[in-house]
């Protein structure tokens, strides 16, 4: 259908750009200017087979990211149906013994309380978690609390310094396309800084815009972007020095994607593990609850007889 109405502008009249942006937001911002650009210089198959090379690289550092989550995402859902397993199905069949029992270790009251949770308060229990998400997904969509958390998120021990790499080569390919193409530096700045998915990073480029404008270096108006890695701004210093500086930032932001994939492999090798080592703590913890409790009773008994 999307397909449908942009034919249908451009036979029409309407120039592509312009059938594109029509769509309410199925195109990028970028392809649309990109697609502009072309028509103005006359080179629209380089300028498509560009966007085409970019978005496919993007595709695939993005299938990386997920596809890397997937086993820890996993292993997060079973140790989640493990503990509702042991905690509605399993304890529950211990009750009768410890209630023959006396005074029980506090790891094991901890247990049957919250065992009783799930079993008679299940529904407030559902109901606190859906609100909860709800309310989570609401204020994710408020400019200053998403403002905050994506800030947050490049302040993350190892995570953070990841995604900085991630957006550090999504920007430097973005603004390598739009500059190649003829896009004025201020326009490709607005437009790049769009594209990169935070808040956070998304507002200082007003400040970069400004320094860029009022004839400032770009690679030092780059430099102090608080998102980005030095790098970004070292090869903008060196692509203007050397008026190639859509090359540069095209190696640099290849250089970044190989870095990007490395670094989520390691992560990725660290997460597995750790999950595994979580589950194992979960259920060992369960496991001495459970028989803590039969220890001194055995205990107790043995004391007795003597």
């Amino acid at each position: 259908e999307v397909y449908r109405r942009v034919s249908r502008c451009v036979r029409e009249g309407d120039a592509l750009s312009d059938a594109l942006e029509k769509q309410d937001g199925a195109f990028p911002e970028l392809l649309s200017n990109m697609v502009r650009s072309a028509e103005a210089s006359g080179s629209m198959d380089r300028v498509m087979l560009r966007m085409a090379i970019h978005y496919d690289k993007e595709f695939k550092l993005k299938k990386k990211v997920s596809g890397a989550m997937a086993y820890p995402t996993i292993l997060m859902v079973l140790i989640v149906l493990v503990l509702i397993a042991l905690m509605a199905f399993i304890l529950p069949q211990f009750e009768s013994l410890f209630a023959r029992m006396g005074e029980l270790p506090a790891p094991t009251r901890l247990l049957m309380g919250i065992s009783d949770a799930f079993r008679n308060d299940w529904p407030v229990i559902l109901s606190a978690v859906i609100i909860i998400g709800a309310l989570c997904t609401i204020l994710s969509r408020i400019s200053g609390v998403r403002y905050q958390l994506d800030r947050l998120k490049l302040r993350l021990p190892v995570a953070g310094k990841l995604l900085k790499t991630i957006y550090t080569a999504r920007f430097a390919r973005t603004l390598s396309s739009l500059y190649s193409a003829g896009i004025p530096i201020i326009r490709a700045l607005s437009i790049g800084s769009k594209t990169l998915g935070n808040l956070y990073i998304e507002k200082q480029f007003e400040q970069v815009v400004a320094t860029v404008r009022e004839g400032g270096q770009l690679s030092r108006a780059l430099l102090g972007v608080d998102g980005f890695i030095r790098r970004l701004a070292d090869a903008a210093m060196v692509g203007e020095e050397t008026g190639d500086l859509d090359g540069m930032l095209s190696s640099t932001a290849d250089s970044l994607e190989y870095e990007s994939e490395m670094a989520i492999s390691k992560l990725v090798s660290m997460l597995e593990p750790a999950m595994i080592i979580l589950l194992a703590l979960v259920v060992g913890f369960v496991l001495l609850s459970v028989m803590l409790p039969v220890f001194d009773y055995y205990a107790s008994i043995e004391g007795g007889n003597y």
